[in-house]
């Protein structure tokens, strides 16, 4: 089995992957690090450069644990794509980071945590940033 963890370049990212880490380490579990990108889009600031991806999985393989890192495109739905891969790869679990958005941001841009914790057919570690 395996662990899947969402990345985004940012302390929330950041954080998810350090408990991913832990997560995997204990359970003796490969990670699978996901970054996602919107198919055709020029600017995403949450898509992770290689040397973040790297990093992140020299982290992971430092800690003494099998990882790798899945690039993925997605079209419409973000929360679709990831949730697909964590079916695809029958996942043990999913982790996500969590930040704080106002009421208006949730209402006007969604919340992908949120549909993720709500439509996950696995368990769900939600994780935020110290």
């Amino acid at each position: 089995m395996s662990i899947i963890v969402g990345y985004i370049p940012s302390s929330v990212g950041e954080a998810a992957v350090a408990a991913a880490i832990s997560e995997a380490k204990l359970r003796d579990e490969t990670l699978l690090i996901v970054n996602s990108s919107r198919e055709g889009s020029l600017v995403d600031k949450n898509t992770a450069s290689e040397e973040d991806l790297a990093r992140v999985l020299d982290s992971a393989l430092k800690a003494g644990i099998e990882a790798k890192v899945i690039e993925s495109t997605y079209r419409d739905d973000l929360t679709e794509e990831f949730l697909g891969l964590a079916d695809e790869h029958q996942v043990s679990l999913i982790v996500i980071g969590l930040r704080q958005r106002s009421q208006v941001g949730k209402f006007i841009m969604g919340s992908q945590a949120q549909r993720i914790l709500l439509q996950a057919e696995h368990p769900v570690l939600a994780v935020k940033a110290s």
